[in-house]
Protein backbone atom coordinates (compact mmCIF):
# COMPACT_ATOMS: atom_id res chain seq x y z
CA UNK A 1 0.00 0.00 0.00
CA UNK A 2 1.66 3.63 -0.96
CA UNK A 3 1.87 5.73 1.57
CA UNK A 4 0.09 9.47 1.69
CA UNK A 5 3.21 11.26 1.42
CA UNK A 6 3.48 14.07 4.02
CA UNK A 7 3.33 17.16 2.34
CA UNK A 8 -0.16 16.27 1.48
CA UNK A 9 -1.31 15.49 4.84
CA UNK A 10 0.24 18.78 5.79
CA UNK A 11 -1.34 21.33 3.37
CA UNK A 12 -4.93 19.22 4.21
CA UNK A 13 -4.63 20.31 7.72
CA UNK A 14 -3.83 23.76 7.21
CA UNK A 15 -6.62 24.04 4.74
CA UNK A 16 -8.78 22.73 7.73
CA UNK A 17 -7.06 25.14 9.98
CA UNK A 18 -7.80 27.60 7.98
CA UNK A 19 -11.51 26.90 7.05
CA UNK A 20 -11.80 26.86 11.24
CA UNK A 21 -10.79 30.04 11.96
CA UNK A 22 -12.92 31.89 9.36
CA UNK A 23 -16.14 29.70 10.77
CA UNK A 24 -14.98 31.12 14.32
CA UNK A 25 -14.40 34.47 13.36
CA UNK A 26 -17.80 34.61 11.40
CA UNK A 27 -19.37 33.36 14.47
CA UNK A 28 -17.71 35.91 17.03
CA UNK A 29 -18.64 38.88 14.14
CA UNK A 30 -22.01 37.82 14.37
CA UNK A 31 -22.24 37.52 17.87
CA UNK A 32 -20.71 40.83 18.32
CA UNK A 33 -23.42 42.76 16.02
CA UNK A 34 -26.36 40.46 17.63
CA UNK A 35 -25.49 41.16 21.08
CA UNK A 36 -23.09 44.28 21.43
CA UNK A 37 -22.12 46.34 18.47
CA UNK A 38 -23.22 46.92 15.46
CA UNK A 39 -21.72 49.30 12.50
CA UNK A 40 -24.21 51.83 10.82
CA UNK A 41 -22.85 54.33 8.02
CA UNK A 42 -25.17 57.62 7.69
CA UNK A 43 -26.13 58.11 4.19
CA UNK A 44 -28.81 61.46 4.47
CA UNK A 45 -28.63 64.36 6.06
CA UNK A 46 -31.40 64.15 8.72
CA UNK A 47 -29.29 64.37 11.55
CA UNK A 48 -27.06 67.45 10.84
CA UNK A 49 -25.09 69.05 12.35
CA UNK A 50 -24.80 65.71 14.96
CA UNK A 51 -24.40 63.67 12.38
CA UNK A 52 -22.74 63.92 8.64
CA UNK A 53 -23.38 61.94 5.82
CA UNK A 54 -20.19 59.48 5.71
CA UNK A 55 -20.16 59.32 9.12
CA UNK A 56 -19.54 55.78 10.38
CA UNK A 57 -20.78 54.39 14.10
CA UNK A 58 -21.12 51.93 16.44
CA UNK A 59 -24.73 51.58 18.12
CA UNK A 60 -24.90 49.57 21.37
CA UNK A 61 -27.18 46.47 20.88
CA UNK A 62 -28.10 45.61 24.69
CA UNK A 63 -28.75 49.42 25.21
CA UNK A 64 -32.39 48.80 25.46
CA UNK A 65 -32.32 45.02 25.29
CA UNK A 66 -33.11 42.68 22.19
CA UNK A 67 -36.69 42.31 20.03
CA UNK A 68 -37.14 40.69 16.50
CA UNK A 69 -35.23 43.78 15.36
CA UNK A 70 -31.71 42.88 17.17
CA UNK A 71 -31.15 39.88 14.85
CA UNK A 72 -29.91 39.69 11.42
CA UNK A 73 -33.17 39.24 8.75
CA UNK A 74 -35.22 39.49 11.69
CA UNK A 75 -34.06 36.01 12.77
CA UNK A 76 -35.90 36.28 16.08
CA UNK A 77 -35.16 33.00 17.87
CA UNK A 78 -38.89 33.53 20.42
CA UNK A 79 -41.35 32.70 17.24
CA UNK A 80 -43.18 34.91 15.51
CA UNK A 81 -45.98 34.63 18.15
CA UNK A 82 -43.78 36.13 20.59
CA UNK A 83 -43.52 40.12 20.48
CA UNK A 84 -41.62 42.62 22.59
CA UNK A 85 -38.06 42.81 23.95
CA UNK A 86 -35.94 40.89 26.06
CA UNK A 87 -34.11 42.43 29.07
CA UNK A 88 -35.94 45.46 28.26
CA UNK A 89 -34.35 49.01 29.62
CA UNK A 90 -36.04 51.84 28.95
CA UNK A 91 -34.65 54.74 26.83
CA UNK A 92 -33.86 57.92 27.15
CA UNK A 93 -35.05 61.23 25.99
CA UNK A 94 -32.23 63.04 23.80
CA UNK A 95 -31.38 59.54 23.04
CA UNK A 96 -29.75 59.08 19.67
CA UNK A 97 -31.56 55.58 18.06
CA UNK A 98 -31.61 53.62 15.11
CA UNK A 99 -34.94 52.02 14.55
CA UNK A 100 -36.70 49.86 11.92
CA UNK A 101 -38.96 52.07 10.08
CA UNK A 102 -42.83 51.15 11.22
CA UNK A 103 -43.97 51.04 7.98
CA UNK A 104 -41.50 48.77 5.99
CA UNK A 105 -39.31 46.39 8.80
CA UNK A 106 -36.31 46.34 6.35
CA UNK A 107 -35.62 49.79 5.89
CA UNK A 108 -32.87 51.48 9.19
CA UNK A 109 -33.83 55.17 10.48
CA UNK A 110 -31.57 56.96 12.99
CA UNK A 111 -33.47 59.58 14.77
CA UNK A 112 -33.23 61.37 18.33
CA UNK A 113 -35.74 60.70 20.66
CA UNK A 114 -38.33 63.60 21.53
CA UNK A 115 -41.58 62.05 22.93
CA UNK A 116 -41.78 59.25 25.60
CA UNK A 117 -45.27 57.35 25.91
CA UNK A 118 -48.04 59.59 27.18
CA UNK A 119 -45.62 62.70 26.01
CA UNK A 120 -47.37 65.70 24.20
CA UNK A 121 -45.48 66.83 21.41
CA UNK A 122 -45.62 69.86 19.22
CA UNK A 123 -44.00 72.17 17.19
CA UNK A 124 -45.24 76.16 17.28
CA UNK A 125 -43.73 78.39 14.73
CA UNK A 126 -40.09 76.27 14.82
CA UNK A 127 -39.73 75.64 18.80
CA UNK A 128 -40.56 72.73 20.30
CA UNK A 129 -43.47 71.90 22.98
CA UNK A 130 -43.17 69.16 25.40
CA UNK A 131 -46.29 68.61 27.06
CA UNK A 132 -47.09 72.75 26.82
CA UNK A 133 -43.64 74.13 27.87
CA UNK A 134 -41.48 75.05 25.00
CA UNK A 135 -38.04 73.58 25.17
CA UNK A 136 -35.45 76.15 25.38
CA UNK A 137 -33.17 76.85 22.27
CA UNK A 138 -30.25 79.44 21.91
CA UNK A 139 -28.62 81.00 18.47
CA UNK A 140 -25.05 79.69 18.37
CA UNK A 141 -22.78 80.17 15.38
CA UNK A 142 -24.13 79.19 11.49
CA UNK A 143 -23.51 75.80 10.39
CA UNK A 144 -21.72 76.22 7.37
CA UNK A 145 -22.32 73.99 4.58
CA UNK A 146 -20.62 73.85 0.78
CA UNK A 147 -22.80 72.60 -1.51
CA UNK A 148 -21.93 72.15 -5.18
CA UNK A 149 -18.98 74.43 -4.16
CA UNK A 150 -21.74 77.50 -2.52
CA UNK A 151 -20.85 78.12 0.57
CA UNK A 152 -24.32 78.26 2.78
CA UNK A 153 -24.65 79.55 6.51
CA UNK A 154 -27.90 77.53 8.21
CA UNK A 155 -29.24 79.20 11.10
CA UNK A 156 -27.99 76.94 14.36
CA UNK A 157 -29.62 76.41 18.00
CA UNK A 158 -28.52 74.18 21.01
CA UNK A 159 -31.49 72.69 22.09
CA UNK A 160 -31.72 71.56 25.67
CA UNK A 161 -34.42 69.28 26.98
CA UNK A 162 -36.08 68.88 30.58
CA UNK A 163 -34.12 66.71 31.67
CA UNK A 164 -31.04 68.83 30.35
CA UNK A 165 -30.18 66.82 27.43
CA UNK A 166 -28.18 69.62 24.88
CA UNK A 167 -27.62 69.19 21.27
CA UNK A 168 -27.71 71.42 18.27
CA UNK A 169 -30.47 71.71 15.61
CA UNK A 170 -30.73 73.17 12.64
CA UNK A 171 -33.09 75.69 11.23
CA UNK A 172 -32.91 75.50 7.35
CA UNK A 173 -36.23 77.15 6.18
CA UNK A 174 -38.35 80.15 8.41
CA UNK A 175 -41.70 79.24 8.67
CA UNK A 176 -40.83 75.35 7.49
CA UNK A 177 -43.37 72.70 6.32
CA UNK A 178 -42.91 71.12 9.90
CA UNK A 179 -42.43 74.40 11.86
CA UNK A 180 -46.21 74.01 12.86
CA UNK A 181 -47.76 70.77 13.94
CA UNK A 182 -50.90 69.54 15.26
CA UNK A 183 -50.31 68.40 18.97
CA UNK A 184 -48.96 64.61 18.67
CA UNK A 185 -50.05 62.72 21.78
CA UNK A 186 -47.40 59.27 22.05
CA UNK A 187 -49.38 55.99 22.81
CA UNK A 188 -48.42 53.58 24.85
CA UNK A 189 -45.50 51.29 23.97
CA UNK A 190 -44.53 53.87 21.35
CA UNK A 191 -41.81 56.77 21.23
CA UNK A 192 -41.21 59.96 18.89
CA UNK A 193 -38.81 60.49 17.24
CA UNK A 194 -37.00 63.57 15.14
CA UNK A 195 -34.48 64.59 12.96
CA UNK A 196 -31.69 67.62 14.11
CA UNK A 197 -32.05 69.04 10.98
CA UNK A 198 -35.73 69.93 11.67
CA UNK A 199 -36.23 71.38 7.87
CA UNK A 200 -34.86 68.54 5.99
CA UNK A 201 -35.93 65.05 8.25
CA UNK A 202 -38.50 62.61 7.60
CA UNK A 203 -39.52 62.00 10.94
CA UNK A 204 -42.74 61.25 13.75
CA UNK A 205 -44.03 64.72 12.67
CA UNK A 206 -44.38 63.00 9.06
CA UNK A 207 -44.43 59.77 7.37
CA UNK A 208 -42.32 57.84 10.50
CA UNK A 209 -45.10 58.30 12.58
CA UNK A 210 -44.52 57.04 16.50
CA UNK A 211 -42.21 54.49 16.64
CA UNK A 212 -43.20 50.79 18.03
CA UNK A 213 -40.56 50.01 21.17
CA UNK A 214 -39.97 46.64 19.42
CA UNK A 215 -38.55 48.42 16.64
CA UNK A 216 -35.61 50.21 18.28
CA UNK A 217 -32.18 47.87 17.69
CA UNK A 218 -29.96 50.35 19.93
CA UNK A 219 -28.29 53.92 20.67
CA UNK A 220 -25.63 55.28 18.94
CA UNK A 221 -22.67 55.71 20.74
CA UNK A 222 -19.50 56.85 18.94
CA UNK A 223 -18.13 57.42 15.54
CA UNK A 224 -14.89 55.44 14.32
CA UNK A 225 -14.49 56.92 11.13
CA UNK A 226 -16.14 59.89 8.93
CA UNK A 227 -15.17 60.46 5.37
CA UNK A 228 -16.62 64.01 3.41
CA UNK A 229 -18.62 61.74 1.43
CA UNK A 230 -16.20 60.82 -1.55
CA UNK A 231 -14.67 58.11 -0.27
CA UNK A 232 -16.47 54.57 1.05
CA UNK A 233 -14.78 53.07 4.04
CA UNK A 234 -12.92 50.26 1.72
CA UNK A 235 -11.27 52.91 -0.56
CA UNK A 236 -8.67 53.08 1.17
CA UNK A 237 -6.56 55.24 -1.34
CA UNK A 238 -8.62 57.88 -0.82
CA UNK A 239 -8.55 58.21 2.93
CA UNK A 240 -5.51 60.50 3.18
CA UNK A 241 -7.15 63.01 1.48
CA UNK A 242 -11.19 62.07 2.29
CA UNK A 243 -11.07 61.55 5.91
CA UNK A 244 -12.61 63.94 8.32
CA UNK A 245 -9.84 63.63 11.13
CA UNK A 246 -11.13 65.66 13.77
CA UNK A 247 -14.77 63.27 14.07
CA UNK A 248 -12.63 60.27 14.19
CA UNK A 249 -13.78 58.09 17.29
CA UNK A 250 -15.41 61.31 18.94
CA UNK A 251 -18.82 60.53 20.87
CA UNK A 252 -22.41 61.40 19.93
CA UNK A 253 -24.37 64.14 21.74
Amino acid sequence: MANIPAKSTHQGESWTELFKTVIYAALIAIFIRTFLFQPFNIPSASMEATLLVGDYLFVEKFAYGYSRYSFPAGGWPLGDSVHGRVLARDPHRGDVIVFKFPRDNSTDYIKRLIGLPGDKIQMKGGTLYINGKPVPKVRIEDYVETVDGVVNHVPQYRETLPEGKTYLVLDRERNGALDDTDVFTVPAGHYFMMGDNRDNSADSRSEVGYVPAENLEGKAEFRFFSTNGAAHFWEVWKWPFSIRYSRLLTPID
